[in-house]
């Protein structure tokens, strides 16, 4: 029997995760903030969560200054668009294995 789930990517199995991938891939880049808002998760759960990613080089992670305010945004590096979309290929054949 062949294995239907061989293609999933670990790093994207939690649904914060795969929020975040979706937001970013879609968008060149997010600041945490923004990114707090749209997923509607606490500081310290997106925080480990971007923290697990950026550590899979999935994502880059820019801190500068807005005026005063440090400002952290994020975007998608080559190798983790390539995953990303492989391990969204690997979930379609899943749900429509035609």
């Amino acid at each position: 029997m062949k294995d239907i789930i061989s293609g999933l990517n670990k790093v994207f199995d939690s649904r914060v995760r795969l929020g975040i991938m979706s937001v970013l891939m879609v968008n060149d880049s997010v600041d945490f903030n923004t990114m707090k808002e749209l997923l509607d998760v606490t500081d310290g759960n997106l925080a480990s969560h971007l923290k697990a990613l950026e550590k899979e080089s999935v994502i880059e992670v820019r801190k500068q200054f807005v005026g005063r305010k440090p400002n952290t945004s994020y975007k998608v590096t080559p190798l983790g668009e390539k995953l990303f979309k492989e391990h969204i290929d690997a979930l379609e054949k899943l749900i429509n294995p035609l």
